[in-house]
């Protein structure tokens, strides 16, 4: 497949998912006949088959013979598919959404931190301390900076050395990002994060596990205060 055919039928599944997440193209909408569909799009039938396809593996739609695609039911889509925690994000969350996207970093993150507090490395534990040195050099003002907390949160998940747990880091960061982000384009003075996370390396450092867990319960608790603070603003 030439590259700007691979790359268009991504973009047409992304601007589909966006108006479904959105609710421009509610549930049960049915589309348009292939023909017609791909012509008001402006693609060829195999591109717009290919976006469906992405689609439909992520639960946003599904396709039945006579009966057409349709988009499916939230309960159907695939919430912490990246790509599907990324879409609804960019489209203006719902407050009960945001709810949902910190109740998971509150079920997930403090207890990742107090395994990792229990089995990090010391390569790990090094690699924790440059990516705070980094976010604190570069501030979450900046795309470095924000890659650095990304990455700090990212070795602590691993930290924890549990496959299942760490397939949770995708998603974990991609809310990370979102709020982050958010918070710093709203706010003309964010409060600075580093003192929650310095506490939180602390306790990871010195091996208490149980400490590392609050530490990081008040890390997330800050963090939603702030949400809250930036989105009213």
């Amino acid at each position: 497949m030439p590259i700007m055919t691979g790359r268009l039928h991504h973009m047409v599944a992304h601007r589909l998912a966006s108006q479904i997440v959105s609710g421009a193209l509610p549930i049960g909408h049915v589309f348009p006949a292939e023909v017609d569909h791909a012509e008001t799009l402006g693609i060829s039938r195999s591109v717009l088959r290919e976006a469906f396809r992405i689609l439909t593996a992520k639960g946003l739609v599904s396709s039945r013979p006579k009966a057409g695609t349709r988009v499916n039911e939230r309960r159907q889509w695939s919430m912490l598919d990246p790509d599907v925690l990324a879409w609804q994000i960019q489209s203006e969350p719902s407050e009960q959404f945001l709810r949902d996207l910190f109740e998971l970093r509150m079920m997930v993150e403090p207890q990742a931190a107090e395994m990792a507090a229990s089995r990090r490395s010391e390569g790990q534990l090094i690699d924790m301390a440059n990516a705070l040195d980094a976010m604190e050099r570069y501030t979450l003002a900046t795309e470095k900076g924000r890659a650095a907390d990304q990455r700090f949160h990212g070795l602590l998940m691993e930290a924890a050395q549990n496959e299942l747990l760490f397939s949770l880091s995708s998603s974990i960061m991609s809310a990370i990002a979102w709020t982050t982000t958010t918070k710093q384009r709203v706010q003309e003075a964010p409060r600075d994060p580093m003192p929650e996370h310095r506490a939180l390396y602390k306790e990871i450092a010195a091996q208490n596990p149980r400490q590392a867990q609050k530490a990081m319960r008040t890390l997330i608790e800050l963090a939603l205060a702030d949400m809250h603070i930036a989105l009213r603003r």
